[in-house]
């Protein structure tokens, strides 16, 4: 059968130019730009390498952003100050921890000391408790992406069955939900989940968020089913590749994402997408 690959490169290119207008007519309007705070404590390569991409993906579509950086030594009662400085900062709408925190520091605790109103990432339990109970309020980011591909896939979760593999607070558990909203009747498989290939071949939409490379096959998979595949695994030649095959799975899918270029870039649009929410709701309870 033919599939459609639904790339999430292209999908956030069209998601931004759309922010990208709102905000040049702010500006033009002489108003104030959305601000997004990200804080990054100490010196880790890759976290570096993500806060430049956040920062890139704000100036390309004329957002603030601010990026407070600190020493690795920092103190928890220090970073507990500066994410209250954010809080109180009237010009910023979204704050991002950038995780992991350096050894000796409590993220969650550091995640609970951010306004839930300015909680771009998602991840305070107010806003999860929102989305659980069907609330407005912030979903993390790469769920909410999973859920924006589905859309370009034209595909509609209610009255479908959808299979989750992997139950993370960040994506395995959050995207259930998301689909479970949209009134997909959803199971959410893990590493305990008996005879894995034949529940996830009963499934219409497929979420592989497990973490293992190229672990889903076509036996996995029922004809026709709609893909999103959120793993992303580096493999001793150095490339990146997803927890679903994609080359043996492709030809059985209706719709599937690569790896790269899927789901990845879908994370830092939907933060930006966060942003711009918050600074809508700001602005409106100015008014």
């Amino acid at each position: 059968m033919m599939s459609t690959i639904v790339y999430g490169s292209e999908l956030s290119l069209e998601l931004r130019a759309g922010m990208k207008e709102q905000i040049d007519a702010l500006k033009a309007a002489g108003k104030r730009v959305p601000c997004l705070a990200v804080i990054l404590v100490g010196d880790n390569p890759a976290s570096q390498v993500y806060v430049r991409g956040k920062e890139k993906a704000c100036a390309s579509i004329g957002m603030e952003s601010h990026t407070f950086h600190m020493d690795a030594d920092v103190s928890q009662e220090e970073l507990e100050e500066m994410i209250q400085k954010c809080n109180d900062n009237p010009k910023i709408d979204g704050i991002l921890i950038q995780l992991p925190l350096p050894k000796g520091l409590d993220s969650q605790k550091a995640v609970l000391c951010v306004d839930p109103d300015k909680d771009v990432d998602g991840l305070h339990p107010m806003n999860i408790g929102r989305l659980y109970t069907g609330n407005p309020g912030f979903v993390p980011c790469t769920p909410l992406g999973c859920m924006e591909l589905l859309k370009k896939m034209n595909c509609d979760p209610a009255g479908k069955m959808a299979v989750v593999v992997g139950r993370s607070n960040l994506v395995g558990a959050p995207v259930a939900r998301l689909l479970q909203n949209a009134n997909a009747t959803v199971t959410i498989c893990h590493s305990k989940t008996p005879d894995l290939p034949h529940v996830c071949a009963q499934a219409d939409i497929l979420i592989a968020a497990i973490g293992r490379p190229k672990m889903i096959d076509h036996t996995y998979i029922k004809e026709g089913a709609y893909v999103v595949d959120v793993g992303i695994n580096r493999q001793e030649d150095g490339k990146l590749c997803g927890d679903v095959d994609f080359d043996d799975v492709v030809e059985h899918t209706a719709a599937i994402t690569p790896v790269p270029k899927g789901v990845g870039p879908m994370t830092i649009c939907m933060l930006l997408s966060n942003t711009l929410k918050s600074y809508e709701a700001r602005e409106a309870g100015n008014e």
